[in-house]
């Protein structure tokens, strides 16, 4: 599952290149205020969220046994906000948002949750 997880949370970061090179993506992104390509502010936080999402994924391998073998409260914590951002997009006043990743998020948080729990 750790595998699995992680591979997709290559795709979201795909995702998140794409919108700092210009995607034109702001309204399934970032709460959908935005009609077009994200402004600075919008590309500095998918930047941002890059970052976050490498130390999710590995913290997650890392529960499963796998490199870098980080503690266990790193997995937990991974856990955490992919709970958080699971809940986020699912509130998100952007239909189209909620549409994408209601339910790519509920995946990416079962999959963990699966790796985490057990």
């Amino acid at each position: 599952m750790a595998y699995i997880y992680s591979t997709l949370i290559i795709g979201v970061i795909g995702f998140q290149i794409a919108l700092i090179l210009g995607a034109p993506w702001g309204r399934i992104t970032q709460g959908g205020q935005v009609d077009g390509p994200l402004p600075r502010s919008g590309r500095i936080i998918a930047a941002v969220s890059i970052l976050l999402l490498i130390g999710m994924a590995l913290a997650v391998l890392s529960a499963d046994g796998h490199w870098p073998n980080w503690t266990r409260w790193t997995a937990w914590a991974a856990l955490a906000v992919q709970a958080l951002s699971m809940v986020l997009n699912w509130i998100t006043p952007s239909a189209a948002e909620r549409k994408l990743w209601g339910p790519i998020t509920t995946v990416l948080f079962l999959l963990a949750a699966t790796v985490v729990l057990t």
